[in-house]
């Protein structure tokens, strides 16, 4: 059985993103490409309506691209448990409010059972800082948190 991966929305964006100039981005860009063409298939990949919706905004051309990608990519339910724990996630405050559907990303990989979530957001998801926070606030509810990390970490050879 191959290992369950959420992918995020960052994820797709820099995906499909045009190439940009900043090194950082143009960095998380590469490794993006490389990781999706290299090392995907070793995983069973899932998505949600969040990423859906998230995926569909902004300029058309690009909404269709990353549109393109995620709905090649089973959709997890978003169930009633799944919203409980995004609402405590942002209550007991690891992900702050104005970052909720972050706090759902991480409900809906945590609730399904994802072995990891992959994200380059890297404020208020892969975030060393908040990890062990969100960890904690899953497991004192009984449910046991994905790996967050992102396509540089997830690399093998």
């Amino acid at each position: 059985m191959k290992p369950r991966v959420y992918v995020e929305t960052s994820i797709v964006s820099y995906l499909t993103a045009r190439p940009c100039n900043d090194l950082r981005v143009a960095a998380n860009q590469s490794t993006t490409i490389e990781w999706w063409e290299r090392h995907r298939l070793r995983y069973d990949l899932y998505v949600s309506e969040f990423v859906i919706a998230e995926a569909g905004l902004g300029d058309g051309e690009a909404a269709a691209k990353r549109l393109s990608i995620v709905t090649s990519v089973p959709a997890l339910e978003v169930t009633e448990e799944v919203r409980v724990l995004g609402k405590l996630l942002v209550s007991e405050g690891p992900i702050p409010v104005k970052a909720e559907i972050d706090a759902y990303h991480i409900a809906v990989a945590a609730i399904n059972g994802m072995d990891y979530l992959l994200t380059w957001n890297c404020t208020h998801i892969a975030n060393a800082a908040i990890r062990s926070r969100i960890e904690e606030t899953c497991r004192r509810h009984g449910i046991e948190p994905p790996i967050i990390c992102t396509p540089l970490e997830l690399f093998e050879d």
